[in-house]
């Protein structure tokens, strides 16, 4: 099985000072795709820069020309699907068809409370993910639509002349739960996990492991249930967030035997955040670059 891999350049440097040579090196290493978050801020950047997705993406589209770009994730916790669609379409044709749309439920951090309302509950966010994908599903395929629904409306919302990549672009739907899986069967091109959070601080490696094993695994049954074969998705594993964290970083030894149990597993894409100093993110740069260099080609 072949693996491809990607990384996630954080938006926190401004774009003279280190943020647009991040997206070109990123190319010129031949990552096949950069992604970057989609938050207000996040987490301990909270209090420093932090620019925003699109915007930083339509920069990106502007000084590369094969790799992919794209959000991890984006989430209904402040955008509304009629006018993400607008923008999406907009980024689609600068970057000549090369985005994906990473899209999941969203959480209780900041971007939960950054316009002033409650945090939704778990259901809440789960019924509101629901319809925030297949509205947005609608609004990317067709030219004009009109919907009312429980959380979302539109009104005769134009989206001509839609995507370059048609039907629409690609999403990459993360989610580990029973309505999320079902989302990534019907609507994704991919499916996006960063494993068990409660695995993370107490866990191990090999739990870890097995936990995503067991999320492949109903991963597949979802689709089974659906009438889709699950082999027509890219399965994506978000780096970072397992009991391994940075070690798979470390050397190219180390993340050539990481990739590589996880491509047998059933992995089409591993993605890794572009180093931050001083952060859960900080690796050694040269080791980086090497990675992205070899490893695939060590893997064979």
């Amino acid at each position: 099985m072949s693996l491809r891999l990607s990384t996630v350049i954080l938006p926190y440097r401004r774009w003279s000072e280190g943020g647009r040579s991040a997206w070109t090196r990123a190319e010129e290493l031949g990552f096949h795709t950069a992604y970057t978050y989609d938050h207000l801020s996040w987490r301990s950047f909270r209090d420093g820069p932090w620019f925003g997705a699109i915007p930083t993406l339509t920069a990106a589209a502007s000084v590369t020309d094969r790799m992919r770009l794209g959000t991890l994730v984006t989430s209904p916790n402040f955008r509304h699907p009629v006018t993400l669609a607008k923008e999406l379409i907009s980024l689609d044709d600068v970057s000549d068809g090369r985005v994906t749309l990473g899209i999941g439920a969203g959480g209780t951090g900041f971007d939960a409370t950054a316009l002033g309302q409650e945090p939704w509950t778990p259901r809440e966010r789960a019924d509101r993910f629901a319809e925030f994908v297949a509205l947005l599903d609608q609004l990317l395929t067709e030219d004009a639509v009109t919907y009312q629904g429980g959380f979302y409306s539109a009104a005769e919302a134009r989206n001509i002349p839609g995507c370059v990549q048609r039907p629409r672009l690609p999403f990459a739907v993360a989610a580990t739960g029973p309505r999320g899986l079902k989302l990534a069967a019907r609507y994704g091109q991919a499916w996006v996990t960063t494993g068990d959070p409660k695995l993370y601080e107490t866990g191990t490696p090999e739990q870890s492991f097995e936990a995503l094993r067991g999320q492949l695994g109903k991963l597949v049954e979802t689709c089974a249930a659906t009438g889709r074969d699950a082999s027509e998705l890219d399965k994506v594993l978000l780096t970072g967030f397992t009991p391994d964290r940075g070690r798979p970083l470390e050397s190219l030894d180390a993340f050539v035997d990481f990739a590589g149990r996880y491509r047998e597993l059933g992995f089409t894409e591993l993605v890794i955040h572009w180093p931050v100093p001083d952060s859960m993110f900080a690796a050694e740069e040269k080791v980086f670059e090497l990675i992205a260099m070899e490893a695939l080609a060590q893997l064979g």
